[in-house]
């Protein structure tokens, strides 16, 4: 059901990625994606990255599987790609980007807040609990369970739908090009936090509302674009 209009006009809710956004593991991913592919005598480039970067977990196994011309299917491909991942956060290598604590702790104060990730179900439960975030999220939505992955706006939809809120009336905060074009044809208000080690292309910024510097800077700009919180 569609929540009445907020104080601060049509913001209601804000969406965010995960992968870039709220954690460091952009390089992560691109190293068990080459380590994988390496086992099996193929090299991976910056170049298959930034192909896969967006995909839902069944989208970017199947590459995989298809690109290291592995004998594993996409399924056991995303499971082995996976289990290195979640070595990865066990052994303390998937951080929280600087500002990320204290930028869902306040805008989860003033609306309500979901996640629309390209990463599976068990790496997003994993992180967030790990990083004992998961409370502040009304929603959470793995591109794996929609159809299709980023930059379709599937994920992005679902995480509106999920929050019953209008789409239209989200904030959306990304830092690749497949998520800001999946999130700016889902028509929410995009926030863009560049990523540096995989600059955005200029048409995918250019769906963007505001370009921040960093997270301090998408806090202060989501703060400022919704309701005071309940009882200041």
């Amino acid at each position: 059901m569609t929540q009445p209009e907020g104080p601060n006009g049509a913001h209601r809710a804000v969406v965010f990625d995960m992968d870039g956004v709220l954690v460091e593991s952009e390089h992560l991913w691109e190293r068990m994606w080459a380590k994988f592919a390496a086992a099996r005598g193929k090299t991976w480039t910056v170049e298959q990255t930034r192909q896969v970067q967006g995909m839902s977990a069944p989208e970017w196994s199947a590459f995989l599987a298809d690109f290291s011309a592995a004998t594993e299917s996409a399924v056991e491909t995303e499971r082995v790609v996976v289990d290195d991942m979640i070595a990865a956060l066990d052994g303390g290598e998937i951080e929280l980007l600087p500002g990320a604590e204290k930028m869902v702790t306040e805008v989860a104060a003033r609306a309500p807040i979901a996640l629309a990730s390209s990463a599976p179900r068990r790496l997003i439960d994993a992180v967030l609990d790990r990083h004992g975030l998961i409370k502040h999220f009304t929603a959470t939505v793995s591109s794996a369970e929609v159809p299709k992955g980023k930059p379709s706006p599937d994920v992005y939809l679902s995480a509106a739908e999920k929050l019953g809120q209008d789409s239209r009336h989200c904030l959306a905060v990304e830092d690749s090009s497949n998520g800001l074009r999946a999130a700016a044809a889902a028509g929410m208000t995009v926030v863009a936090i560049p990523n540096s080690d995989y600059p955005p292309a200029e048409d995918a910024l250019a769906g963007a509302s505001y370009i921040a510097t960093d997270l301090d800077d998408v806090r202060a700009r989501l703060v400022s674009a919704l309701p005071e919180p309940v009882g200041s």
